[in-house]
């Protein structure tokens, strides 16, 4: 079954992005699934956690209202297409991977396609073939049905914590104010994680 949000909402969401491509689709269904599973919480009731900084990222935020700022949008730096997502109300959650034969076997010329074309080494014919592939993969992630786009894993554990309001600490060295929990302790002073490198720094 292909993507049941909106044309409008999908417009608005690549607008929103900027573009249009493929990793844009993968957050667009995931999105969609989030909201169909969760029972279209409220922006304050979802949260999202991904393990991805691509472009769905961008899509997540705008369809299911989760933002970095609100402290629902939670980023993991595992560079993994998955995704998981909490009803702060129910304790529901699930966590999604992209199916690898979502991809129908387009990767391994893609990758290669678009190595050439960012190095400049991409003939004409390869050029082309490449927007062919990236308009075969967001339309076919787009069609999909859910149950094929991912894999899909219950969880028990809950939603992560609300954020919390910490205290700020002046970092001894460059003088400049820092969350509580971000803060190191080094030769009896607090600095911020930057400074502390600096000092810390073996070599």
């Amino acid at each position: 079954m292909s993507c049941q949000i909106s044309e409008e909402r999908i417009n608005a969401t690549i607008a929103f992005h900027g573009h249009s491509c493929p990793g844009l689709s993968i957050g667009i269904r995931a999105a969609e699934l989030a909201l169909q599973k969760l029972g279209n919480p409220s922006a304050s009731e979802i949260v999202a956690v991904v393990e991805t900084d691509m472009c769905g990222v961008d899509a997540i935020q705008f369809l299911t209202g989760a933002t970095m700022g609100k402290g629902n949008l939670i980023h993991r730096d595992y560079g993994k297409m998955a995704f998981s997502f909490f009803h702060r109300g129910t304790g529901n959650g699930f966590r999604a991977v992209l199916n690898p034969k979502a991809r129908h076997e387009m990767d391994e010329e893609m990758a290669e396609l678009t190595k050439k074309s960012t190095s400049g080494a991409a003939t004409d014919a390869e050029a082309k073939r490449l927007v062919e592939l990236r308009s075969a993969a967001q339309n076919r992630f787009m069609t999909l049905p859910l149950t094929e786009m991912f894999v899909v894993t219950e969880l028990r554990q809950g939603a992560p914590r609300p954020a919390r309001i910490l205290e700020s600490l002046t970092c001894e060295h460059c003088g400049e104010k820092t969350m509580e929990s971000r803060t190191r302790r080094f030769a009896g002073q607090t600095f911020c994680i930057p400074c502390f490198g600096k000092v810390e720094q073996k070599v």
